[in-house]
């Protein structure tokens, strides 16, 4: 049996960004995947990568801010949970 070799999320996500830089949903799924690593310093700067592309992607607020939480950076959190509140215009949010 040959093994197969399956390559990272995180490394596929990046590649797929080196094809296509403006594709808001590789971008987000790469912070994710930051995310899910403990890198959440990068997937909050990859989390505002996306909202700077996309306004309007609100889970990459609600996302962000949770790593700003998890970061112990509530200020910063309470921000970026406001910024996406703005754009989605949604009143119940």
């Amino acid at each position: 049996m040959l093994a197969v070799w399956n390559p990272p999320a995180s490394k596929i996500l990046q590649q797929l960004l080196e094809q296509n830089p403006s594709s808001t949903f590789a971008r987000y799924g790469l912070a994710m995947e930051y995310v899910k690593s403990g890198d959440l310093g990068e997937a909050v700067a990859t989390f505002e990568a996306v909202t700077q592309s996309d306004p309007n992607y609100s889970a990459a607020y609600f996302h962000g801010g949770q790593a700003l939480e998890k970061l112990g950076k509530i200020a910063e959190a309470r921000d970026f949970y406001r910024r996406g509140i703005a754009v989605t215009r949604d009143p119940h949010a």
